[in-house]
């Protein structure tokens, strides 16, 4: 897969091995930033884990289809990671997951990815429903499948595990139909 442009300023392209080591130090550097909606965080302690991570989204055979996952660059520097996960190939729908590092925030990123993300599922995967999932409290992600149009569908009691303990998700989705209806195809 290549590298998809968003504009001028932004590219995603697509996970790989030799990713490993920015992607490592960018949630060492904002590890306290990170940790508070990212559970991931308190258990990659080293390079090493973040290569575990990423063998684990690229093994999958040819006859496996597989989560797209994508690293994010603004203006030439790692700005983060966007994906899609658990998605349901029978039933035509997916999830979307991200994150940015913290001096990348307020910037447009995550909105500009994901929106190119809908219209790739919707698109080129032929996906009908596209999910995003964000700690209750998580102010900044959630507002981002709300400038996308999705529909709030509801509290996911205790859906993620932090540690020893579990946080409630707002989950929002948003269907091809309203996607084309409100002319972002």
């Amino acid at each position: 897969m290549e590298n998809l442009i968003i504009d001028e300023k932004l590219y995603m392209a697509p996970l790989r091995m030799e990713d490993a080591s920015v992607i490592f130090e960018t949630i060492n550097q904002d590890r306290f930033y990170l940790r508070k909606w990212l559970p991931f965080v308190d258990y990659t302690y080293a390079v090493e884990d973040t290569k575990l991570y990423i063998k684990g989204v690229l093994r999958k055979s040819a006859y496996e289809r597989r989560d797209d996952v994508f690293t994010l660059w603004y203006e030439g520097r790692f700005a983060g990671l966007i994906g899609f996960r658990d998605t349901d190939w029978g039933n035509c729908h997916t999830e979307i997951g991200y994150w940015l590092a913290e001096k990348m925030q307020k910037k447009g990123i995550a909105v500009r990815a994901a929106e190119k993300m809908i219209g790739f599922a919707f698109k080129n995967l032929n996906m009908n429903r596209v999910k995003i999932r964000c700690g209750v409290g998580n102010h900044q992600s959630a507002a981002i499948p709300k400038k996308l149009g999705f529909t709030f569908e509801g509290i996911e009691r205790e859906g993620e595990k932090h540690k020893s303990f579990f946080i409630d998700l707002e989950v929002y989705s948003l269907l091809k139909s309203e996607w084309i209806r409100k002319s972002f195809f």
